[in-house]
């Protein structure tokens, strides 16, 4: 058998694959050029304000607890309540803001939390406590903030994020990153704000996207990653392709074999 039996092989083989590319590395970094806006991180990065519907997590301690507990009210359960597995009673701790950005704390009253992130309502709640109690400290966290991040993540699904400012990167980073096919320099965010819906994409590539005013999540941000082309063009080619590569690899293995046999 002649050599030039091989050609037609190899050029159906080259023919196969060669829809099968690589990403450059380059894209799949993100923040490329983080050395330009590096500086431009700590004044940007400004703290989400609380939403209707937020539903805060409010503790007031002291050196004394007793002197406290008025403002703990909630956290202390009844004689006859059932406590929890955590150790940690059923009792209501949760204070719900409002239609009106407004939650009742007790003995202060009404507190509007309109416009005002965490840390202004500690400001406020630790001023007003401090009428009472000498040197209270007090903590304030949401207990519902969750954002849905979907398309080509490693585990897409709704998240609750505990951090104070929760950022796009840190809902990435909890959903395990970008896959290889996942669009970096296309992310779409959806915000719905008291039922007016926006959008925005961003390039996670360009360090830049920290000035936008979707950098920091919101509460119910949907965050979604597309597909590269390189996927799209996967899922539209023949799905005997692989089959049809195995062959050609196996065809031109024989023929190899062939050439050696025939050659002695």
């Amino acid at each position: 058998m002649n050599k030039k039996i091989l050609v037609p092989f190899i050029a159906i083989l080259l023919a196969l694959t060669s829809c099968k590319t690589k990403e450059k590395p380059s894209e799949l970094n993100y923040i490329q050029n983080v050395e330009e806006i590096a500086t431009q991180v700590s004044q940007n990065s400004t703290q989400s304000t609380i939403q209707k519907g937020d539903q805060l997590m409010i503790f007031v301690s002291a050196k004394n607890m007793d002197v406290v507990r008025p403002f703990n009210q909630q956290y202390y359960a009844p004689q006859n309540s059932v406590a929890s597995p955590s150790g940690s009673s059923n009792t209501e701790k949760l204070y719900t803001v409002d239609s009106e950005f407004n939650f009742d704390f007790p003995l202060l009253g009404s507190i509007n939390a309109e416009n005002k992130t965490l840390e202004e309502i500690k400001t406020e709640l630790t001023r007003g406590v401090s009428a009472y109690v000498k040197n209270p400290t007090v903590t304030v966290r949401l207990s519902n903030f969750k954002v849905t991040i979907l398309g080509e993540v490693v585990r897409p699904g709704q998240y609750t994020l505990t951090d104070i400012n929760p950022n796009v990167l840190n809902a990435i980073g909890i959903a395990g990153d970008l896959t290889m096919y996942g669009k970096r320099d296309n992310v779409l965010i959806v915000r719905n704000i008291n039922g007016v819906t926006t959008k925005e994409r961003i390039n996670l590539m360009d360090g830049s996207f920290i000035n936008s005013s979707f950098y920091q999540l919101k509460q119910g941000d949907v965050i979604y990653v597309s597909a590269s082309e390189i996927k799209e063009k996967a899922a539209r080619q023949d799905p005997n392709t692989n089959v049809y590569i195995a062959i050609a690899g196996s065809i031109i293995g024989l023929a190899g074999i062939f050439i050696t046999i025939f050659k002695k």
